[in-house]
């Protein structure tokens, strides 16, 4: 039923939004569309990659779900960088932190906590990504603005580039670490145990709905950017807002639907790499990918976040870190996730 309503969303959007652009329809009208184009495509990019997942296993699946779910900001982030809308990409990217971490987690562990009482995922895994979510969140991000208040532009700007290639270079290293060298050496007894599933769509044919889904994202995404002042204007949203909650919560709809289905079947360790997982890979990939991207355009981006956005960022890994590090999970501690994100929320459409 949600599929078929995906499917007609998408029938519908991508030809509106391009009959739209044309047209110059009203920018309100638009942005609407824009948003909800962008969610039934990422829907069908979630079941591609969640079709994919099952023929590569737990770790490389929700890995793949991270990867093209963030496709999709990735995307909208570079289209909003050449506009020059520095603010919204930062906000973005700090959005997507703390929805990954409060929402997606809180909603996957509420809605699965709901069906069964305790579920249990990797505690390996969960104590490896906290030291991760500390370093690329915690030291990469606040070492820039701390450091910057001593700082010229163009030595922040430096200051930015190198952190961002170290942190390519040890997210690859963090890759390799799991998939390579120490694949299989911290299984959990669960992982292996999972009723056989068959894929929705053969390999072939998910690769390719993933890719066409990508393009189609990549023109309405472009169109998107473009309709973010006049949003703003009229509903009185700042860009921070605007990135923080509309652009990460849009940006990252993919991730949101698999993370919650995968906890709604039990399948923790999918669920909890989609949510831990997407948030790394902003932090340590998507980031500093941008801010070596942003060097191509007029207005470079450095990777100085405001004090806000720091302090929510901060405190959403914490949080995260103290719930997860047992390696179990209820309806509760996703009830308390979602708790931090809507009082967050609340203090950056006020601000």
């Amino acid at each position: 039923m949600v599929n078929k309503i995906f499917l007609i969303a998408v029938l519908i959007g991508v030809p509106l939004s391009v009959i739209g652009s044309i047209m110059h329809l009203p920018t309100i009208l638009m942005f609407v569309i824009y948003c909800l184009t962008i969610v039934a495509l990422s829907s069908f990019m979630g079941r591609a990659t969640e079709s994919l997942a099952i023929t590569t296993g737990p770790r490389i699946g929700g890995l793949l779900n991270a990867t093209f779910g963030n496709a999709v900001e990735l995307i909208i982030s570079i289209f909003a960088l050449q506009a020059g809308l520095i603010e919204v990409v930062l906000a973005s990217l700090a959005g997507s932190v703390i929805g990954n971490l409060l929402l997606v987690a809180g909603l996957s562990f509420f809605m699965g906590g709901l069906k069964y009482k305790r579920q249990k995922f990797n505690v390996f895994d969960a104590r490896h990504n906290s030291g991760l979510l500390i370093f690329g969140v915690i030291v990469a991000f606040v070492i820039p603005e701390v450091f910057s208040q001593q700082m010229n532009e163009q030595k922040t700007l430096t200051l930015s580039v190198g952190i961002s290639i170290i942190m390519i270079v040890l997210y690859l290293a963090a890759l390799f670490f799991k998939l390579v060298t120490h694949r299989g050496v911290y299984q959990h007894q669960n992982e292996a145990g999972h009723e056989h599933e068959e894929p929705e769509w053969k390999k072939g044919k998910a690769m390719g709905i993933l890719a066409i889904a990508t393009i189609a994202v990549a023109y309405v995404s472009e169109n998107l950017v473009h309709t973010f002042e006049q949003v703003g204007h009229t509903f009185g949203w700042t860009d921070l807002f605007i990135g923080v909650i509309v652009v990460a919560i849009v940006g990252n709809a993919a991730e949101h639907a698999s993370a919650i289905v995968m906890a709604y079947k039990n399948k923790m360790d999918i669920a909890v790499e989609i949510a831990v997982g997407s948030t790394l890979q902003i932090a340590m990939f998507v980031a500093p990918l941008l801010v070596l991207i942003s060097l191509l355009f007029p207005n470079a981006m450095p990777l100085v976040f405001t004090w806000p956005e720091l302090t929510a960022m901060v405190t959403s890994v914490f949080l995260m870190i103290m719930l997860s590090n047992d390696g179990e999970t209820n309806w509760f501690e996703g009830l308390t996730l979602l708790a931090a994100y809507v009082i967050m929320g609340i203090g950056f459409y006020l601000l």
